[in-house]
């Protein structure tokens, strides 16, 4: 069975920063996918923040791109999430996952990991 673990989340002051890790298990390598980070907040959708191809060319949402930056270690089967000057509104729930269907969309062809909660205090 394929995992996505992730880790990294907590708490932080406004302006701080929280670096995010996202680990694929099983029989699996993520070299040919597209990985992305979403996030949920409460009470609002959920959004994908960041994405980045197999190639390595990352993307972002307006509301993070140049506070944050996604990366990948395919050897490693590891995704990064570099969040920095962090704001109140990024407080959330945060998901890696892995585009298996290759459509670009998060949906139930993909692998997701558990979610790793981020609270930013102002």
């Amino acid at each position: 069975q394929v995992q996505l673990v992730e880790s990294g989340g907590g708490m932080v002051q406004a302006g701080g920063s929280l670096r995010l890790s996202c680990t694929a298990s099983g029989q699996t390598t993520i070299s040919t996918y597209t990985m992305g980070w979403f996030r949920q907040a409460a009470g609002k959708e959920r959004e994908m923040v960041a994405w980045i191809s197999s190639g390595g060319n990352p993307r972002y949402v307006k509301s993070v791109e140049g506070r944050f930056t996604i990366s990948r270690d395919n050897t490693k089967n590891t995704v990064w999430l570099q969040m920095n000057n962090l704001q109140p509104e990024d407080t959330a729930v945060y998901y890696c996952y892995e585009d298996s269907d290759y459509d670009l969309q998060g949906g139930e062809g993909d692998y997701w990991g558990q979610g790793t909660q981020v609270t930013v205090s102002s």
